[in-house]
């Protein structure tokens, strides 16, 4: 202890020491600039002939001017600024300091010497003049050596790395000037690229707008660029997508700025600038929430999520503890899962009183308990089997998790009067050909059907393929390059929607703000992902060429698959809501007696399917169309149309 308190006494000596010498060296250099300016004004006002009078006049005023000088430059702060910074504002500093400090001297010479002043009165306006630019001119120095100064390596040769911008609006010189500021040289951008046409062959920040973006291949070749930023944060995801198109062709090194909403008030940080994530290729924009409404139906209210230790469930509390809860109760069937997510926010939330549950949604008892015990009053059921292919193996189950375990939550909603409750939904349901997927639409009229005759507002949210949870094709993709390949896709038309975690977190707390009850929510995806361009750019991504160094190997359609999904049935139609990205599926015709017959009923009486044959009849009963095509006829199927 003793010998730290002694380094850290010893390390604060000698910056204050440097400080000390820092501020002694701009000091004797102000001098020396102020005299010079003051000796030459004489020079210029005489032309070069000065009169010996004016040699004594010179002598008496010196000392006294330069003292004033000083003073007003230690009052104006000037010698706490940070040389390498400097800029306009710098110069502003010392514009002020030096009328100041030149006003004193003026008015203090002729209170002293009357009429008689002993230099000329023109002399002050020059020496106002060459004080101003010389001063400002060894302030700006610094920061003309850190911008343009080349740094050199051991060797002696240049060690600058050549990069090229796209983008020359904001978000691109401000990028610039962050380079400049942080590399001190080792980087040297040969170019802007921008599409805007009347930006062609301006300069930007002492920087050319060398072409548009068809030009980058040939510009990359042309000056032999190492390194390409791509800042345009306001680009939709079809710019972005052709725009890493094009810098896939060159051998150069793509990174990419955030988008805007990740950059806090619009200043950027080269510590943003990072490679280029298949999030970006997607290029969707961000959903936006209602803070207001969001904080009206959480702040302050018990909120349960179930499954909350899952990718989706555990966003969701990450995001629900924002917002400031009473208490979050995080329910799930995997005890480490719920340990993880619920040490996680202890750190991060603190004064949140979280409970963590591990409890099974098919346990209708132990559901219960939880909602007599802390009576929460928004709910949302994330809980659920999602993965389609295990699901064909496993049909029953699906039927009992993801119906039964639904029903089993959203009855004791309703016995305990909570106020909304949130189905977590996909895609998948829409037309379905999977076990999950009808499992799920079933999910989807158990709460419909519970909205009808309860005072809790029931709502259920569609989505398509979240990037980066479990079990989605993207880390699937990344395992399987990191092993040297191949990468599998089934089928090479194979189209996905696609959205971020968060993205489909936000969407599901939005949709709870907005439910009046009985609606189902879907969110406008934009434009669907073919899953064989996806398995290319990521290999691309990851540094290596398909079919050169990663393989992709096709291999067949898995059980319960569609080559693309669908976000509402024919029937449903959409309309629209206040949020602009998020619609309301109109609610089908539900058979009020079916669902309490063969739903409800069998989930009461223990009697839910026990196997494929059964579970298949169960759902044929509310979705006649549903039928399961065996791998061997869709191979055929499949080939026949091809």
């Amino acid at each position: 202890m003793l010998l730290r308190s002694a380094f850290f006494f010893m390390s604060n000596s000698r910056c204050i020491m440097f400080q000390y010498l820092r501020i002694l060296f701009l000091v004797i250099i102000d001098i020396v600039l102020v005299n010079f300016a003051l000796f030459s004004s004489l020079i210029i006002r005489f032309e070069g002939e000065i009169p010996s009078e004016y040699y004594q006049g010179f002598f008496d005023c010196y000392i006294p001017f330069t003292a004033v000088l000083i003073v007003s430059f230690f009052l104006f702060g000037l010698y706490r600024r940070t040389l390498k910074y400097a800029s306009i504002g710098e110069l502003l500093v010392v514009v002020g300091a030096v009328s100041c400090a030149v006003f004193v001297n003026t008015v203090g010479s002729y209170f002293i010497n009357g009429q008689d002043f002993p230099l000329p009165r023109s002399i002050f306006i020059l020496h106002w003049l060459l004080t101003i630019a010389l001063v400002g001119a060894s302030r700006l120095v610094w920061r003309l050596m850190r911008d343009y100064g080349i740094k050199m390596n051991r060797s002696g040769g240049l060690e600058a790395k050549r990069v090229l911008v796209v983008g020359a609006g904001d978000a691109g010189v401000l990028v610039i000037k962050e380079l400049k500021a942080h590399y001190n040289g080792s980087i040297n951008i040969v170019g802007f690229i921008d599409d805007d046409l009347n930006k062609q062959k301006m300069i930007v920040q002492g920087i050319a707008v060398l072409g548009v973006r068809n030009d980058i291949p040939e510009l990359v070749n042309k000056h032999e660029v190492e390194e390409i930023i791509i800042a345009m944060p306001s680009a939709g995801g079809r710019v972005i997508r052709e725009t890493v198109s094009l810098c896939r062709d060159t051998k150069a090194k793509v990174k990419i700025l955030p988008g805007v909403y990740d950059i806090i008030d619009g200043k950027v940080q080269v510590s943003k600038i990072r490679d280029v994530q298949v999030e970006d290729l997607l290029g969707r924009e961000p959903v936006k929430v209602d803070l207001d409404k969001i904080t009206g139906y959480i702040k302050g209210k018990v909120v349960l999520i179930t499954g909350g230790g899952g990718s989706i469930g555990s966003e969701l509390c990450r995001q629900v503890a924002d917002y400031a809860p009473q208490k979050l109760l995080i329910m799930d069937s995997c005890e480490n899962n719920v340990y993880d997510i619920d040490m996680e926010l202890r750190e991060s939330f603190p004064a949140l009183k979280v409970v963590p549950l591990v409890k099974d949604v098919r346990d209708r008892k132990a559901v219960t308990s939880v909602f007599r015990t802390y009576r929460p009053v928004v709910i949302f059921h994330a809980a659920a089997h999602k993965h389609v292919p295990l699901m064909e193996y496993n049909p029953e189950d699906a039927i009992k998790n993801n119906v039964m375990g639904t029903y089993n939550v959203a009855q004791a909603a309703d016995m305990f009067r909570a106020k909304k409750f949130v189905l977590i939904s996909t895609d998948k349901a829409v037309n379905p050909t999977s076990f999950m997927g009808a499992s799920k639409r079933l999910a989807e009229m158990v709460v419909q059907h519970l909205d009808k005759i309860s005072s809790t507002s029931y709502v259920a949210v569609r989505f398509g393929n979240v990037l980066g949870s479990r079990g989605s094709v993207i880390p699937l993709f990344k395992k399987q390059i990191a092993r040297g390949g191949p990468v599998t896709v089934t089928h090479p038309d194979m189209v996905r929607y696609f959205m971020t975690i968060p993205e489909a977190v936000q969407l599901v707390i939005q949709a709870g703000a907005m439910a009046k009850g009985g609606e189902i929510f879907v969110l406008d995806m934009g434009e669907p992902v073919q899953i064989m361009e996806l398995a290319e750019n990521i290999i691309r991504l990851s540094g290596y060429e398909p079919y050169q160094d990663i393989n992709i190997k096709i291999t067949g359609i898995r059980p319960g698959e569609k080559l693309y999904e669908e976000l509402l049935t024919a029937e449903e139609g959409v309309t629209a809501t206040t949020h602009r990205r998020i619609f309301v599926a109109k609610p089908n015709g539900i058979k009020a007696e079916l669902i309490e017959e063969k739903i409800i009923g069998r989930i009461i009486t223990d009697s839910l399917p026990q196997n494929e044959h059964d579970a298949k009849l169960m759902i044929q009963e509310f979705l006649p169309e549903f039928k399961q095509i065996e791998q061997q006829s869709l191979t055929y199927v499949l080939e026949s149309f091809h």
